[in-house]
């Protein structure tokens, strides 16, 4: 089961590199700045510690803009989901 959370970006671990375009950022920014986060970004629960797979231009643009919570769709998942995420 899924709950939505404001979470403080600092906690959220980003495991995985992904390549963000810069021009997709920067038009989330705007959009960001102007109406908000319409989209909350999926984060892992494994054991009280939050990790993050998806939503990386999201997550970057929220982080630019000096938020200091993004909103998330938390699930709790296992270590060895998180193991699964990390193969």
């Amino acid at each position: 089961m899924a709950r939505i959370l404001d979470i403080p970006i600092q906690d959220i671990q980003r495991p995985l590199y992904r390549q963000n375009d810069p021009q997709r950022v920067e038009t989330l920014m705007a959009s960001i700045a102007e109406i908000g986060l319409l989209n909350p970004i999926e984060v892992l629960d494994v054991d009280g510690q939050y990790y993050g797979f998806s939503g990386c231009h999201r997550y970057e643009a929220c982080s630019r803009l000096g938020h200091a919570t993004i909103r998330c769709c938390v699930r709790r998942a296992t270590p060895s989901v998180l193991q699964k995420h990390l193969a």
